[in-house]
């Protein structure tokens, strides 16, 4: 292997690993909220992408059926639980935020979608059907369970996880699809040659760091989402809602994981299933972050995406597990240092 196929393996690992990156920001900020491992995060990176693909297409995509499927079951659930005492102020506003507002954002893709807008619309069409999935997902599935054990939640999440492929493969086909690049520049550098979609998705996932990061330390909400990734008994003590925390925790992996498969879907063909992988990967880089520190698991990601690019080169048939096996280490490291804590009540 000479310089110049070192280099370009070096792009393809740091191109890989800005959408990891993103993945184990979103696994890391809803177990830092809710305790929830959010396994479901690879369905939105096939979601986000297939949503585009069809609206390139010109079809309704099936990501419109599923938001007003859990949509309505979100308020069923909802409304069960607000059949005793339940305000009508409260009743109200589970039927805006879980079927007026499903509802609205269908009929204005079912509106748009025959007419191929320009791609700025079609990709914020698609991150407005997808992202919203992941909040009713919580109502519907996370809400009840609020109070189990990180065990019991992480196998609803599995459990949600297959549910969710089964109905991707129902909605979508099991045909993959790719969308156009967002940028259809290219340059070379030296012996590389980089595309513009390249730097695209690295324009954007450190837009999207910046922007979250001043989310978090400029504004109230962002602390306040903080305060509760710190101690959650002490945010609720304070006035913090949890139930808001939760919501918006869910809300931004859903927008994030739908980028994340909107990013990558012009590199590589996108299937109902292919998100899981793409998500394990994102999931690797958060263990080695501890599922609690954002900068530790942003470089594990580059980590994870470097070594699977080189990988590939050298045994491409063993580069998941290459990938994969970066785990054990870390977890025995983490398993002599680390003291066990209980839950908290």
């Amino acid at each position: 292997m000479d310089l110049s196929i070192a280099l370009i393996l070096l792009q393809d690992g740091i191109v890989n690993a800005a959408i990891y990156a993103l993945l184990a920001l979103a696994l890391v900020l809803v177990f830092t909220v809710t305790r929830v491992i959010y396994v479901p995060i690879g369905e939105f990176v096939s979601f986000g992408a297939l949503t585009l693909a069809a609206l390139e297409a010109g079809r309704v995509p099936g990501t419109v059926w599923l938001l007003l499927i859990f949509g309505i079951a979100a308020a069923a659930v909802e409304l069960w639980s607000l059949r005793q005492g339940g305000s009508g102020r409260r009743i109200v506003g589970c039927l805006l935020r879980n079927v007026v507002g499903p509802a609205i954002i269908a009929a204005t893709v079912a509106l748009l979608a025959p007419a191929k807008p320009g791609q700025l619309v079609q990709v914020l069409l698609a991150l407005a059907v997808t992202a919203p999935l992941s909040l009713v997902l919580y109502d519907t599935v996370y809400r009840p369970l609020a109070n189990a054990t990180v065990l019991a939640l992480l196998i609803v999440s599995v459990a949600l996880h297959f549910a969710l492929v089964g109905l991707g493969l129902i909605f979508f086909g099991a045909e993959g699809s790719r969308t156009a690049a967002l940028s259809g520049a290219s340059f070379t550098i030296g012996p590389v040659f980089v595309t513009g979609q390249s730097v695209a998705i690295l324009a954007l996932t450190a837009g999207l760091i910046v922007a979250l990061y001043l989310f978090f330390d400029r504004t109230l909400v962002g602390k306040a989402l903080r305060a509760t990734a710190v101690n959650r008994l002490g945010a609720r003590l304070v006035g913090i809602s949890p139930l808001f925390s939760a919501r918006l925790a869910f809300g931004l992996a859903g927008l994030i994981g739908a980028l994340g498969g909107i990013l990558v879907s012009p590199l590589t063909t996108i299937y109902y299933d292919t998100g899981f992988l793409i998500g394990l990967k994102g999931f690797v880089a958060a263990i080695i972050g501890g599922l609690v520190s954002y900068p530790i698991a942003a470089g594990a990601a580059i980590l994870v995406g470097v070594l699977e690019s080189y990988a590939s080169f050298f045994a491409s048939e063993l580069k998941e597990v290459i990938v994969f096996m970066l785990i054990v280490p870390i977890l025995l490291v983490r398993s002599y240092g680390t003291t066990v804590l209980e839950d908290e009540e």
